[in-house]
């Protein structure tokens, strides 16, 4: 019995989630009430603060869900290919596929810098993960002799940067395709990773 409702807890707030990404995609955060999210999730009052203080800690749970993705699909490569130039590329890839793939959630990434200082404060732990795991990457090629001894912060702000600006030319203002987007930074990235390694 205890596992059933656990099973019902999760699935509920997983739809009132959903639903109230597709409300924020629709009419945008400011414009989505509790009220609308509690009528398309069809839970009720009580049920939402169950789970969620108020619409910002939702938003902030959509954020931190969106941030666990990103980084388990790039520490789960980074158990499985070891060659440091391919590791370097393919996770850039991979981070920039499931931008693609999450679409809606890639857009409120885009457009809720700003809202709150919370929220403000929950992208930055997000961004800093990533600098962290791009640090790590180039931290560890340093060590192993594979890349030049260089100052690392500034590339991996630099990465993110980079990410950032191509995922708003897709997401805003729509001068390129996802599909351009994830190429253009694996171009940039093959790029920086020759720059990067020592020459035999």
């Amino acid at each position: 019995m205890p596992i059933l409702k656990e099973r019902q807890n999760i699935e509920r707030r997983q739809r009132i989630m959903k639903c109230s990404l597709d409300l924020f995609i629709e009419k945008g955060y400011f414009n989505t009430s509790i009220r609308d999210i509690i009528y398309l999730s069809e839970v009720g009052t009580g049920t939402f603060y169950n789970y969620f203080a108020d619409k910002e800690d939702l938003l902030k749970a959509l954020l931190e869900d969106f941030a666990e993705q990103i980084i388990s699909s790039i520490s789960e490569y980074y158990t499985i290919e070891k060659g440091l130039y391919e590791r370097f590329v393919e996770t850039k890839r991979l981070t920039m596929e499931v931008f693609a793939q999450n679409e809606a959630l890639s857009e409120i990434y885009c457009r809720v810098a700003g809202t709150s200082a919370s929220i403000d404060q929950c992208l930055q732990q997000f961004e800093d993960r990533l600098i962290e795991f791009y640090s790590r990457n180039i931290e560890y090629g340093i060590k192993k002799g594979v890349f030049k001894n260089i100052p690392v912060s500034p590339i991996a702000h630099s990465i993110l940067g980079i990410e950032k600006l191509l995922l708003f030319k897709w997401i805003v203002f729509k001068t390129i395709t996802k599909e351009e987007m994830i190429e253009m930074v694996v171009s940039f990235h093959e790029t920086l990773a020759a720059g990067l390694l020592i020459n035999d």
